[in-house]
């Protein structure tokens, strides 16, 4: 019998969402060692070409979209406006007149090649949720992606470069076979643990045992079903 193997934990995030800006910085304050030891992992909407691509990838690995209701629009104002406070940040509520989230996390992967990967989420955080910046404009991504020393025409043909988007769809991919459905997300082991309230959680499952999963997906893994753009990713702030 083949000795499975063992995944290392996994931390789905999205340059959108303000609960992952959070949850960042909640892990940079109280468990920064840990952030080299986790996988990290990109998830964002995928634009038409993506979609397509992925498609032709693995038939039947849909992203759904579930309009937001307009109270929880309006409570997640509220509740991101609390968190702000409590961790002693102003916010710019950032407005998406343009959505287009691949810039930004297409060069997360030139990041992450290059070493840089924290660097550039740590950027793109700042720039969307503190300084009001569209990292859905290229010119915008290009400009933070050469702050942090990345090459801004390398940054510039990311949506358009082949073996780059080719990443992104195995980014995706990995968001469907997990069964991610917001974030943050974080994965140890078996055990998934979703939201911002769950990071110490997941920080203390990395000092101990994992429980022992049931399910007959990979690696021990429970089946995974189909990730989404789920209700907490689909307004013009985004959150998870």
């Amino acid at each position: 019998m083949t000795a499975r193997t063992t995944r290392p934990p996994r931390f789905y995030f999205s340059l959108r969402s303000p609960y992952n800006f959070f949850a960042l910085a909640d892990l940079e304050r109280d468990h920064p060692q840990l952030l080299d030891r986790i996988q990290w992992r990109p998830f964002w909407e995928p634009d038409p070409t993506s979609e397509k691509l992925l498609a032709r990838a693995a038939p039947g690995a849909e992203f759904p979209f579930h309009p937001m209701s307009r109270a929880k629009q309006f409570y997640i104002l509220r509740d991101v406006r609390r968190l702000a406070a409590a961790r002693n940040m102003t916010l710019t509520w950032p407005v998406d007149r343009k959505p287009w989230w691949e810039p930004a996390h297409l060069t997360w992967f030139l990041a992450q090649r290059e070493g840089l990967g924290r660097a550039w989420a740590a950027r793109a955080g700042r720039a969307r949720w503190l300084e009001g910046r569209d990292i859905c404009d290229p010119d915008v991504v290009r400009e933070l992606a050469e702050e942090i020393g990345l090459d801004g025409e390398e940054v510039a043909q990311a949506p358009h470069h082949p073996l780059v988007r080719e990443q992104g769809v195995q980014a995706l991919l990995d968001v469907h076979r997990d069964g991610v459905f917001g974030v943050p997300y974080f994965i140890n082991g078996s055990e998934p643990y979703w939201g911002l309230d769950r990071v110490t959680d997941f920080a203390a499952s990395l000092t101990t045992p994992a429980p022992t999963g049931t399910g007959t997906g990979a690696e021990g893994e429970p089946p995974a079903t189909a990730a989404g753009r789920t209700t907490d990713m689909s307004h013009a702030g985004g959150c998870g």
